[in-house]
């Protein structure tokens, strides 16, 4: 496996530098933190969710979860809720199911970022694969995905 090459181009054509990550397979945040010797608190997970039947990403560190009122409040919806597996399955045909990166823009979704994000210079995420990763300074990611950035997650595990 490698990464997609509809996200390599996205980031390239960008002009942001990027670190490839190959790792183990693994399919929670957690594994996948692990497997690419990154702490818990720099792995940025993609949860997908539906705000008002409209898909946007959430991004957050691996050991915590969403916090949906608080993203329904910051999205403004009336409904927040997580997407279901199969839902999202087809929104991302370049994406191994569950891998998708947290790259809105390249899919027309809005991106929401939990603040204990930017308590690192450096972000890792998924690169379409469960077996690659992509490392990169938040600041460039921040430029790249303009994501909206506030307190959407509570932490579910110390590290």
């Amino acid at each position: 496996m490698s990464i997609p090459a509809s996200i390599e181009q996205f980031v390239k054509a960008f002009g942001v530098p990027f670190t490839p990550i190959h790792h183990r397979c693994a399919f929670t945040a957690q594994e996948e933190a692990a497997a690419s010797h990154v702490k818990g608190r720099e792995w940025a997970k993609t949860v997908v969710c539906f705000a008002d039947d409209k898909p946007v990403l959430a991004v957050l560190p691996a050991h915590y979860q969403v916090d949906i009122g608080a993203l329904r409040a910051m999205t403004g919806a009336r409904i927040l809720r997580l997407a279901t597996e199969r839902e999202f399955a087809g929104m991302y045909p370049d994406c191994e199911t569950g891998a998708m990166a947290p790259l809105g823009p390249l899919y027309r979704q809005p991106v929401y970022m939990d603040e204990s994000l930017s308590n690192d210079p450096e972000i890792v995420f998924h690169a379409g694969t469960h077996v690659d990763a992509i490392r990169m300074r938040l600041s460039d990611f921040i430029r790249l995905v303009r994501p909206l950035v506030g307190r959407i997650a509570i932490q579910t595990t110390h590290h």
